[in-house]
């Protein structure tokens, strides 16, 4: 696939796509004889794992650590689940933070809702 239709197919920019490969947020893309980037089914996986983990919020750095481990061979397995489950941690607090944010947007929302119904704005 070229440049523009992995872009298209994964909302990305092409310069997004070319950023994700200069630092090393995916492997080097395939290239054809004349050196145009040639997207592999390999490569979109990639892609694809790059913008889930960035859309989650994993930072650029580990995304680069875990390209860099994978690299490496299958010897470094064992360092890249820990990578992965610290990175599912991370996850778990924001997602908790964020419950508890819905929570308190949703009594805040309650109150407003009380209040158009009966003509007074109370927060007990």
């Amino acid at each position: 696939m070229t440049i523009a239709e992995v872009s298209k197919k994964y909302d990305l920019t092409a310069d997004t796509l070319r950023y994700y490969e200069r630092v090393h947020m995916i492997p080097p893309v395939h290239r054809t004889a004349s050196g145009l980037r040639d997207y592999t089914e390999e490569d979109c996986r990639w892609v694809e794992l790059a913008k889930c983990m960035r859309s989650a919020g994993l930072p650029v750095e580990a995304m680069i650590e875990y390209v860099r481990l994978t690299q490496l061979g299958e010897e470094t397995i064992p360092a890249r689940r820990e990578l992965l489950l610290e990175q599912r941690a991370r996850l778990g607090e924001q997602k908790q933070a964020i419950e508890r944010t819905m929570e308190r947007l949703d009594y805040k929302i309650s109150r407003y809702d009380e209040a158009i119904k009966t003509g007074k704005l109370t927060w007990e």
